[in-house]
Parts: structure tokens; sequence; C-alpha cells
């Protein structure tokens, strides 16, 4: 299926009868496995290669200042390929800073956005050379499948907001705004890898009506209940913990506008790559105190990359030659 990542559904109105059943019953392959939902170790350990991978990818926008939807495919194939591929636990700490960076190759050339991976390694952790990450390139898409037009949130948008029936076009190009801001700050908490991409665009639309047209609410709340495609319990759940991250989200622009630090890459990190239960709330002043860990990686030059001349890639003969 043919789509634009952010607007699939433009011509809302033309489009073929089975676009929209074929939309919600692919989002499943573009989905991360259930690594991340899993109460084990093994889960743990998941949980800390994609604070790092993520962490890098921050770094990296920061310097950068990439379009937001490049740095939110990067997340997405981060989040699908290390939940589908086994990650080296030990021997090989570089492996986690090649994915991000191949990810975030992908990512760019996928949006057609030009992206020199000479500067992006310039001055952090390990340099790769071209045809390492062009391996790595390799194994992400077989292990994707291929399927890199990514099925995401935005994919979604138009069609719940032609379920609202708002007659004002600047109240739907505001509820689309202030929706795509949460989805692309829910993209950092790991909870939200649970639900389907579907879930989480009818909650960020919901949690947007609550903030703009708060009368209009409970209307917009049934249309979407009333959806065939939505199973209620699932968009309950994902709303709750929704709303749990747009109230910190208030707290930490209450932080903002009190602070006179200067934001700084490191910052910038600590504060994205913050989990709900990372966060913890001050009563006596209702300050929140975000705790993210930062990543001490020495710098090392990676020659050749991969040294298998095998035509099959696999994370396992990845060596540091």
């Amino acid at each position: 299926m043919e789509f634009e990542l952010e607007n699939p559904l433009t011509s809302f109105r033309e489009h073929q009868p089975d676009t929209v059943p074929a939309l919600f019953a692919d989002e499943l392959d573009h989905m991360p496995s259930h690594y991340f939902s899993q109460s084990s170790k093994s889960r743990d350990f998941y949980i800390s290669v994609r604070r790092e991978a993520i962490s890098f990818v921050l770094q990296a926008q920061f310097c950068n200042n990439f379009d937001p939807f490049v740095l939110y495919l990067t997340i997405s194939y981060i989040d699908r390929f290390i939940s589908k591929q086994e990650i080296p636990k030990q021997g090989k700490p570089w492996i986690v800073r090649l994915v991000a960076i191949s990810c975030l190759s992908l990512a760019a050339k996928m949006k057609n956005t030009d992206l020199s991976l000479s500067d992006l390694q310039r001055d952090e952790g390990f340099i790769f050379e071209s045809q390492a990450i062009c391996r790595m390139e390799l194994l992400i898409l077989t292990t994707l499948n291929w399927r890199m037009r990514s099925i995401t949130p935005f994919s979604f948008l138009y069609f719940f907001l032609s379920l609202f029936e708002l007659e004002d076009p600047a109240s739907t190009q505001s509820l689309k705004d202030r929706a795509s801001e949460i989805i692309f700050k829910s993209h950092y908490e790991i909870k939200f890898l649970e639900y389907k991409p579907s879930i989480i665009a009818a909650s960020a639309l919901l949690c947007a009506s609550q903030e703009l047209l708060p009368l209009q609410f409970p209307c917009f709340r049934a249309a979407i209940a009333s959806c065939q495609y939505i199973n209620k319990e699932k968009l309950l759940n994902c709303l709750i913990v929704m709303e749990e991250m747009v109230v910190m989200e208030r707290y930490e622009s209450m932080f903002d506008a009190v602070s006179c630090s200067t934001k700084t890459p490191i910052s910038v990190l600590d504060r994205h790559c913050t989990t709900i239960e990372s966060v913890t709330t001050t009563s006596n002043n209702n300050t929140v105190i975000a705790v993210a860990e930062r990543d001490n990686i020495k710098r090392r030059k990676i020659n050749n990359g991969f040294c298998s001349s095998d035509h099959t890639v696999q994370i396992s003969q990845i060596q540091k030659c």
C-alpha cells in the first residue's frame, strides 16, 4: 500500500472502499514484537538498549535539526529491529550505536533528507566506515521485511478526524497539530509500544480535544468508541497513560518557565529519555525531576565494520576488525 507517512488519507473522500480496512489490518506488521511487554531480565536489557539508541538519535537531532518525521521513523525502526533481532549482551558495546546510525540513515533516505554520516560521527563515540553502516542497513531491511513505509499513528489522524464531523477547518487543523505534538512526545515513552498506531492516534486526538474543545469531547469520545476498528478497552488504557504523559508535560513546561539554565544536548537527552516510572513529583513545590542515565562511551575507530564476506548478514557476524 502506497501512502504518505504523515498523511496517507489526505484525499479521504476519494479513497478506495478498502483503503481504511487495509490500513487497520496492516498496522500490526509495523509494530515491535513482544520483547518490551515481557517481565524479565531480557526486557530490562532491551529497555537499556532502546534508551542508549534513542539517546544517540536525540543527540544527533540536537546537532542537526532533522525533520521531526525523520526522528520518528528512526525510533520506529529501532523499536522494531531490536524487538526482532537478538542483540549481543557482551563483547560488542558499539553495536547499539551502529544500529542507531543505520536506522537514522534509512529514515533520512525514506524522507529524502540529506545526511552526512561523517558529520554525524565527528565528535560522538565510535566511528564507523560506510561499509559497516551499509551492511547494518541491509540487516535492518531484511529483519523488517523491507517494510520501511511505516504505518504510524499519523496514518490514522485524518480518518478519526473525519468521525468528528467538524465544520470549522481551523478547529480541525488545531486538533491535528496538537495531536501530532502528543504523538511525537509519546514516541519516547516505552509504555506506548504495546498499543497499535491507530489506538495511539485516537488517544492523542481525544487528549487534544479535551484541551482545545472540552465541550465537544464527549461527542468525540463516543464517535471514536463506536468505530468498528477500535478496541475500547485498549483505547481507555492508552488514553489514561497518555493523559498522565500530558500532565507531566505541563509540569515540565512549568519547570522550564522558572529555570534559568541553558539547554544543552545532555539536558535534552535527559528530558526526552525519561519514562513515566523515572519521574518523581515533589509535592512541596510541584517540580518534576527527570532521572535519566548517561552513557560514558569511549571513542574508538571501527575499521571495515563487518568482517564476514557471507552475503547473509547476521548480527553474530559483526566484529570489530
